[in-house]
């Protein structure tokens, strides 16, 4: 049986942790991180951050945000067995819109060191891998309906079939973000673990990102 050990949330305004009910409000992402470093929700900096696309940028900050709340370690020079699994409705149009739109106006006659163009919707999870160090399976998938009951049951056959041993299951636009651990129940210590199918249950219910936390912080 897998169960959820930890989630990570951010909205337009606030971020936190469901179970260590974890919720401070913020002005921007830069100051996101500073405020996900200071309380040691960041292990190590992430370098490169600032050239993150925003969907990035929120996909990290996410993530750290769930490792935190599963009591979750990793490190720079440590890789671990977990999978990623991404969905998002755009994938990173507004970056690759931002890039071209200043191609269109500057040309190749300046250089342009702060836009990127990221052209694979995988690309926010994919960093995440490469700081977290997760070596596990690593995918994007789209969902028409149910979105995050479809990321956690997927999540949830891909350690049952032995894929991988754990599994983040990431929800990240660039203006909210919703991060999910899914783990082995053999694997987590003794300290309370929210049962999946409550969370599917709690997100089904709910009718916006804001309600879907406040369902999860009842669990």
């Amino acid at each position: 049986m897998n169960v959820v050990a930890g989630i990570g949330w951010i909205d337009r305004s606030e971020y936190g942790c469901v179970r260590r009910r974890l919720r401070n409000s913020y002005p921007d992402v830069k100051s996101l991180r500073s405020a996900l470093k200071d309380e040691a929700v960041f292990s190590y900096p992430v370098k490169g951050f600032g050239k993150y696309d925003r969907a990035s940028q929120m996909t990290c900050c996410a993530v750290a945000l769930a490792f935190y709340d599963a009591g979750m370690p990793y490190s720079e020079d440590r890789k671990q067995d977990v999978g990623i699994l991404g969905t998002n409705a755009d994938g990173c149009l507004r970056s690759n819109i931002d890039f071209f739109n200043d191609f269109v106006k500057n040309g190749r006659t300046l250089g342009r060191a702060n836009l990127f163009v990221y052209t694979l919707p995988s690309i926010p999870v994919a960093e995440a891998a490469i700081y977290f160090k997760c070596q596990g399976p690593l995918l994007y998938v789209g969902y028409s309906r149910d979105v995050i009951a479809s990321l956690l049951r997927q999540s949830d056959r891909m350690i049952l079939r032995g894929e991988t041993t754990a599994m983040v299951a990431v929800r990240a636009s660039e203006e909210e973000a919703q991060c999910f651990i899914l783990r082995r129940r053999d694997d987590v210590s003794s300290e309370p673990v929210l049962a999946l199918e409550e969370v599917i249950e709690a997100a089904s219910r709910s009718t916006s990102p804001g309600e879907m936390i406040e369902e999860f912080a009842r669990l």
